[in-house]
């Protein structure tokens, strides 16, 4: 990485001293002459009569809901700052979900505020950094300067393709302290605003607002569902590679299957919208094994949960186990068709008014079946369930909402979420396993260091339901079939 240049003199105006300074950079400073130079002989660069962003009537309608929900309160939700990694480097920016769903935009350190009008609803603002100052050298010579980093919207543009009025964000924590009525913030993204709003804000009317944009999430419009077959898509495409590649898995390790997938949700989408799981052998017992640095080897089940995050930040889930070899052995077919079972059962639960409960039980109690007719756990199947007994094996819940966030609306109330009945534009995850440990002594042998899941993004519609992610098979016939038609 290139170093950056610091400015010269301590006699710079306060604006020029905001610039960071680097420690140890190899030029002393700015000589005047090239300061000057620097300020001028640069093109006109700005973007006329942009179109709005594909979303801007869907962000404007999730704004108006807000309004109305809070009415004469100013409401404040940042999109949050870079965070270090090491030293001056940064993590790759990612704005937070609540900003993004209410904006469209993913830019860092922005801020939405509504403000109340006394007719009544709110103003909305957005608060962004504008263009690099060339004036004060800013541009190239700050560790976040266009130069360093790339160019980004002006002021003009981003309310273009926003439609919403922009503002100075390095304005806003002054103008925030001196704010009166009643304020809620989303937390834990800028600390600044925080500390600007520190005297005007309590948890609870806060968290009344993030319960609030998360309970919103849980009906996707039509964009979103859009967004969530896009990522579906392209997770499926993700898969294919990995297939392709497992001969040279299982020449390195795990890692090879996290880059090849890695490298399909950067060429179609944002990012992962996770950290893939490639677990291979009994690390597929492991639910969130991330390490990825396990041997692959030929006769072991690969248990791939990944998932593509698009551009606009909506995010595919899917996990299948798959053969390394191409081949189920019986015990692993067996294992296998048992969750494929479960999974029918639960994806055949999810419809419009189920209690959304019905298919976690739906699946649960196939596996409780399966367990007591293998004899690895003493029936009655209801004697199973009532107790929890098939727990040790299945460990987890049968799924989860989806959406911008891997796990969304995570912040929802208990009687809106897992309480609730499911309703058309719900999107979820059905994904049922067994995992029998290395250590587990309580079953034969054989068993010990196989998991299994199978994994589906579902939306509830009008009346049922449909599988997003249906472009990759489920069946362990037709999975057999599908990776030998990718390895040729």
């Amino acid at each position: 990485m290139a170093e950056e240049l610091t400015p010269e003199t301590p006699e710079e105006s306060t604006e020029e001293q905001a610039i960071k300074q680097r420690k140890n950079g190899l030029y002393p400073g700015v000589s005047d002459e090239l300061a000057e130079n620097m300020k001028s002989g640069w093109a006109d660069t700005e973007l006329r009569d942009l179109a709005p962003i594909a979303q801007a009537d869907k962000t404007a309608a999730r704004r108006a809901a807000l309004s109305a929900r809070f009415p004469g309160e100013r409401l404040v939700v940042p999109a949050g700052k870079l965070k270090t990694r090491s030293n001056d480097t940064e993590y790759a920016f990612r704005a937070s979900t609540e900003y993004a769903y209410l904006t469209g935009d993913q830019t860092q350190d922005g801020v939405l505020v509504l403000e109340p009008v006394p007719a009544g609803g709110h103003e909305a603002t957005m608060y962004l950094l504008p263009r690099s100052d060339r004036e004060n050298g800013e541009f190239w010579l700050d560790g976040q300067g266009e130069l360093w980093v790339g160019r980004r919207h002006s002021l003009t543009e981003a309310e273009q393709l926003l439609g919403v009025p922009a503002k100075d964000v390095r304005e806003l924590a002054a103008e925030l302290k001196e704010a009166t009525g009643p304020v809620r913030a989303v937390r834990g993204h800028d600390a600044g605003i925080e500390a600007a709003l520190t005297d005007k804000v309590t948890a609870e009317r806060d968290e009344e607002l993030r319960v609030y944009l998360s309970e919103a999430r849980l009906i996707k419009d039509d964009f979103e569902v859009a967004e969530l077959r896009k990522a579906c898509e392209a997770t499926a495409r993700g898969f294919e590679d990995v297939v392709k590649v497992l001969d040279k898995a299982e020449a390195t390790s795990e890692r090879y299957i996290e880059g090849t997938f890695f490298l399909r949700a950067r060429v179609e989408g944002n990012d992962i919208g996770y950290g893939s799981i490639c677990a291979a052998g009994p690390h597929a017992t492991t639910l969130h094994w991330v390490r990825n640095d396990g041997d692959v080897r030929s006769g072991d089940l690969l248990l791939l949960d990944a998932g593509v995050e698009t551009t606009e930040l909506y995010t595919a889930d899917i996990t299948r186990t798959l053969p390394i070899n191409g081949r189920y052995t019986e015990l692993q077919r067996k294992i296998y068709d048992a969750v494929y079972e479960a999974q029918e059962a639960g994806i055949a639960a999810v419809k419009p008014g189920a209690a959304y409960r019905d298919f976690h039980d739906a699946a649960q109690r196939v596996l409780a079946e399966k367990l007591v007719e293998w004899g690895l756990v003493e029936g009655p199947v209801e004697r199973v369930l009532e107790l929890g007994l098939q727990r040790r094996w299945t460990l987890h819940g049968t799924g989860h909402m989806l959406g911008m966030d891997v796990h969304d609306c995570a912040a929802a109330r208990t009687e809106a979420y897992v309480d609730t009945t499911l309703a058309p534009g719900m999107c979820l995850t059905v994904e049922p396993g067994l995992y029998f440990q290395a250590d587990d002594l309580t079953v034969p042998e054989e068993y010990r260091g196989i998991g299994v899941r199978i994994e589906d993004d579902i939306l509830v519609t009008e009346d049922g339901n449909v599988n997003l992610s249906d472009a990759l098979p489920r069946r362990s016939e037709e999975v057999e079939a599908w990776m030998a038609g990718l390895k040729g």
